[in-house]
């Protein structure tokens, strides 16, 4: 009975041990131009599935997450563009210095 006590107690002590480390994942944290992620325009790239992504290209860095329905958390495939192409104004967010071109 102690020995399960004292493992329960363990468990607790490492799984509390866990924090985040590490740079914000909410942030552009470049130096040029960074801004919140909210304030740079997302695009919707199809994978070869037929599944949507969220895609934000500032010209340096370029973010990608799946798009989830907000009830179920599933992934949304809404047939907006055929697979592996994109749709949308994803390099909105583009740097004043280095931008794409295209």
């Amino acid at each position: 009975m102690s020995r399960n006590i004292i493992s329960l107690a363990l468990v607790a002590v490492l799984v509390s041990a866990c924090a985040e480390i590490g740079p914000s994942k909410g942030a552009d944290d470049g130096i040029i131009d960074s801004k919140e992620l909210t304030q740079l325009r997302a695009g919707i790239w199809v994978d070869p599935n037929g599944c949507d992504h969220w895609i934000i290209d500032d010209g340096v860095e370029g973010y990608l997450s799946a798009r989830l329905d907000r009830r179920t958390g599933k992934p949304v495939c809404s047939g907006i563009a055929p697979p592996t192409q994109t749709v949308g104004d994803f390099k909105g967010g583009a740097t004043v210095i280095i931008g794409d071109t295209f």
